[in-house]
This record gives C-alpha cells, sequence and structure tokens, in this order.
C-alpha cells in the first residue's frame, strides 16, 4: 500500500492551489482525491509515493506551458547556484584528460590556491581513494570535491618535474561563479564585456567591468549576450539601469493576479552617454531579451545578431513540503515599447522545444526574417523606428550564422572533447615556455600562430584516438580548427577571457560587426527614424 498518505495529499493539495483556477477547483481536486484513493485501496501492488507525486506534478505543469516546471528536491541546490552565484567547494576548474583529473585553473583568492595547487596538477587520490584511471566523470569529481563550508578534503597530485606525488589538505570554502566572463578593450576605444547568465552579483560584476574600462579610455561599448540563457529579472533591470537614463521604462510584467509592475531606471548609471551595441543571438533569452528590448526600444544602442530565444514569461518558486518546488509563470513581461516576445506554445512543449532547428531547417539562421512580421507584431521604438514583438527580439543589424566551416569532422572532435582535450594536453607540455615566450594574452594573441606544425600536433592527437576523417573535410575547417585550439590554449595558459580576446576577433562575426559600427561613428544612422 501507500504510504505517507497525509503527505502526498498535501502535496497535491498544495499545487492544485496554485494551478487550478475559478468554480471547478473543488471538483477537480475531488477528481484527484478520488483517484488516489482508488490507487490506495485496490492498486495490485505498493506504489512509490514520491514517484506517483512527481508524475502528477509534471503532468499538470505541462498543460500549462514550457517553463512552468516540477524541480525536485536534489535537483533545487544545482540549479540554484548558477543564480545564487556560488558553491562549496575546493575552488578549482578542472577536465578529464586522458582519464586523469587535470587543473585547468585555480580560482582565485580559493582554498585550492591558497595551498598551493597549480594549473596542470593531476590529481590522483581525493581522500585515499584513487580517482586516477578509474572511468571518473565530472559528477563524480564534484561529488568527492565538493562539500560544506570548513570540511577539510585531501588531494594527493602529481605535478610535473615532480617524481613523487604531493599531499595537501584543502579546507572547502564558498566558491564564487561569476557571470562577466570577459571585460577587456577592444580597441582603444571600444570596450567589451561577455555576459554569461543574470545571477545575484552581475550587477556587481558589470559595474567593476565598467568601471575598469572606463578607466582605460572606454568611450563605446559591446555587451555580449549570445547564448546567455537569461536568469534573474531584476539582475537584467539593474544592468539596464546602468545604461538608461533617470525615469526611463526598462520593463513591465502584468498576469492575471499579478497587477502591472512598472519598472524604471534611477537616475544612477555608470554609462549613461557613449555608444552600445548589444550582441544577441537564437540562445539568447528571457533577462537577454529584457536587456536587448530596453536597448531597442528607447534608440539607446543597435542590437546586432540573430532574433533572440523569445522568453517573455516571469516564474516564481514556490517550495512543496518535501524541499523540492515548483517554478510557476506568474506574469508576461513587456519592453518599454509593449512588445510581448514570448514565442508561441499552443502546439505542446515537445514542438516548442523544436523551434532552434526549425529556424536552422527554415534559413532563417541565415537568412534575415524582418520582412515576414505581420503588422501585428510591429512597434515603434522612441525615436519612431519599426521594431517587432511576437517571438523574441529581432536584431536592428543581422548577422547571419556562419555554417561554411561545418564538416562531419569538426561536429566530431567537436562532439568527442578533442578539441578541449589537446588545448589542455599542449598546455601542460609546453606551459612554461608559453608563458616565458609570451608572459600575457596580448603578446600570445600576436606572436603565437596556429601553424600547420601545431595543427599537425593535433592531427597526430586525433590519430592517437583513431578517428578518421577526410582531408577535404580538414581543409573546410582548418581556420576554424587552429582559432579555436588556440584560444583554448590561451585559456588554459592565462584565463577565461583569453579565449574570447583570442577568438572574437576571427570567429565572432557579430562582434566584428559591431567593432565596424562603432568605428564608423555612423551609430546614429541606425537608430534614426527613415
Amino acid at each position: 500500500m501507500i504510504n505517507n498518505k497525509a503527505k502526498l495529499t498535501a502535496v497535491f493539495l498544495l499545487l492544485i492551489s496554485n494551478v487550478l483556477i475559478g468554480q471547478s477547483a473543488d471538483t477537480d481536486l475531488q477528481k484527484v482525491e478520488t483517484v488516489y484513493n482508488y490507487i490506495d485501496q485496490f492498486y495490485v501492488e505498493d506504489v512509490d509515493n514520491n514517484k506517483i507525486a512527481e508524475a502528477a506534478i509534471v503532468s499538470m505543469l505541462k498543460e500549462l506551458d514550457p517553463h512552468s516546471v516540477y524541480i525536485s528536491k536534489d535537483e533545487v541546490q544545482a540549479m540554484n547556484e548558477p543564480l545564487v552565484g556560488n558553491f562549496e567547494g575546493v575552488g578549482i576548474q578542472f577536465n578529464i584528460l586522458d582519464d586523469t583529473i587535470v587543473v585547468v585553473a585555480t580560482i582565485a583568492g580559493g582554498p585550492s590556491e591558497k595551498v598551493g595547487l597549480l594549473a596542470g596538477d593531476k590529481i590522483v587520490n581525493i581522500d585515499d581513494e584513487l580517482v586516477a584511471g578509474i572511468g571518473i566523470t565530472n559528477k563524480g569529481v564534484m561529488n568527492r570535491l565538493r562539500g560544506e563550508k570548513d570540511s577539510e578534503v585531501g588531494v594527493e597530485i602529481k605535478r610535473e618535474g615532480v617524481k613523487k606525488l604531493l599531499d595537501f589538505k584543502i579546507i572547502r570554502d564558498k566558491i564564487p561563479l561569476y557571470s562577466v566572463d570577459a571585460a577587456y578593450m577592444a580597441t582603444d576605444k571600444i570596450g567589451y564585456v561577455k555576459i554569461n547568465r543574470f545571477a545575484a552579483k552581475t550587477n556587481e560584476e558589470f559595474r567593476n567591468a565598467l568601471v575598469k574600462l572606463k578607466s582605460e579610455g572606454m568611450e563605446s561599448l559591446i555587451i555580449d549576450l549570445k547564448g546567455n540563457p537569461g536568469g534573474y529579472l531584476n539582475a537584467a533591470f539593474y544592468l539596464a539601469d546602468e545604461l538608461l537614463g533617470d525615469g526611463k521604462l526598462i520593463v513591465y510584467t502584468e498576469g492575471k493576479n499579478s497587477p502591472r509592475n512598472d519598472m524604471t531606471a534611477t537616475r544612477y548609471g555608470n554609462f549613461e552617454e557613449g555608444d552600445i551595441v548589444v550582441l544577441i543571438d537564437q540562445y539568447s533569452a528571457s533577462a537577454s531579451e529584457i536587456l536587448s528590448g530596453a536597448i531597442q526600444d528607447w534608440d539607446r544602442g543597435v542590437v546586432v545578431g540573430r532574433r533572440s530565444f523569445g522568453k517573455g514569461l516571469v516564474q516564481k518558486p514556490f517550495p512543496l513540503p518535501d524541499g523540492s518546488q515548483i517554478r510557476l509563470t506568474i506574469a508576461d513581461y513587456y519592453t518599454p515599447s509593449g512588445r510581448f516576445i514570448q514565442k508561441p506554445y499552443e502546439n505542446g512543449v515537445d514542438e516548442y522545444r523544436k523551434d532552434i532547428i526549425n529556424r536552422l531547417n527554415s534559413g532563417e539562421l541565415t537568412d534575415s526574417l524582418v520582412d515576414h512580421f505581420p503588422d501585428s507584431l510591429k512597434f515603434k521604438t522612441n525615436n519612431g523606428r519599426t521594431v517587432y514583438g511576437g517571438g523574441g527580439i529581432t536584431p536592428d543589424v543581422f548577422v547571419p550564422l556562419d555554417t561554411t566551416f561545418s564538416t562531419d569532422f569538426y561536429s566530431d572532435v567537436l562532439r568527442k572533447g578533442y578539441i578541449n582535450q589537446f588545448a589542455l594536453k599542449y598546455a601542460n607540455n609546453y606551459r612554461d615556455e608559453l608563458t616565458q615566450y609570451y608572459p600575457n594574452v596580448k603578446e600570445f594573441d600576436t606572436n603565437f600562430t596556429a601553424n600547420d606544425e601545431f595543427l599537425g600536433e593535433f592531427l597526430n592527437y586525433i590519430k592517437e584516438k583513431e578517428l578518421e576523417y577526410k582531408n577535404e573535410e580538414y581543409e573546410k575547417s582548418k581556420l576554424v580548427l587552429g582559432v579555436q585550439l588556440k584560444a583554448l590554449v590561451a585559456r588554459n595558459i592565462y584565463d577565461g577571457e583569453a579565449y574570447y580576446y583570442v577568438v572574437n576577433k576571427v570567429l565572432n562575426d557579430e562582434f566584428k560587426k559591431a567593432i565596424e559600427i562603432l568605428k564608423s561613428n555612423k551609430i546614429n544612422n541606425y537608430l534614426s527614424y527613415e
């Protein structure tokens, strides 16, 4: 028989009170309880009550929208970590290379750096347990190295040039997760900031980046939101507040049980003047669309790239008795011009999730879609320019997806992790020479070439992996492959920002277009009414 009947019923009651509406709620609740009682009294076998409760919850939420979801107790912390902005652990970035955990970098000021771990160290034992050569996974590493603050973990590492294993005792601590991946001067006057999510401390990181870049002479700014899935609505608001003048509407939300709430800029902002270009693509969602939509509607800057994801729904977490939660859509959000940018989901979750591949197959990602919008989806910016709602933010300047380098060979080495693995191995093998010849990423980018000798080492590496390929495919992907490998070596030698410093100038077409627009001093041509 099913155990904990009261607990299961409480879960149903709590969930349904948030989901069901109208006078039929009592009848619907009775149906659920009746089914439950039938199972309890007559089903042939014992049933896992938690499993059946989760199935009921998931099924109910699936009838609402694609972003109202159930999160199990075990998943809540993992899903919240990127947005809260920290976790508790030892503070390393790692990769698994040749079945061995290799330290890619230590977090500045973190526990591992404090005790002396270095990039390139290979972790052999964790708390006297052998972890090399056993087929350990990323999850297995995290399960062993993460833990409560102030707890201790012992690691033994193999370091190049040292014969015996080195033993370290690491006291775990809170480890920050950064949402600003890069902030550097792309030219002597143009700053670049890459944001990977909108989290609790994103505004603080962004503000620090602005201060740093302004001190280095920044007059114009590129904000890269490509691939950014969003996060906290408030984080998007605070970032927009740094860029927009006092009293300007940034976003408003409204729902059946949520009265309209206008969020307007304050008089405080670190970059309210100066040209701005925002980069987006088909994976820029939610908070990314709030920021880019506000910039576009106020003609504060030019949006460059491809139509964004199209998520205009606001979720709120509701806790359940066992520590799990649901994230329930409570409101829609609208850009300052009144655009609702949520893409349709009437055909169900499965079809909704196929949207990006459908865009690729239809040719939209390689051909602008602006001419296909009906009048009902056309809105006006502050300057009277036409912008579009219904399914994402449509950029002011379209940049097609580059597929010219795409081959089965490139897909294989990328999917199997060979590009990352080789770059890490190369960095470890030549770390001393590289840091001696190229003391910083600027020197490296200028003077290190992904030449035939370098690429030849990569080809030998994949031959060892017994990967077969066609030479014509290699030649087609050679340029992109070389830049990717060079950028990843730079990341492993210097830091994460180095990757973007190397790759942007060659492979980031949206970045190159932004530089072109800002250097032309004709940005107002894109922002004026025609």
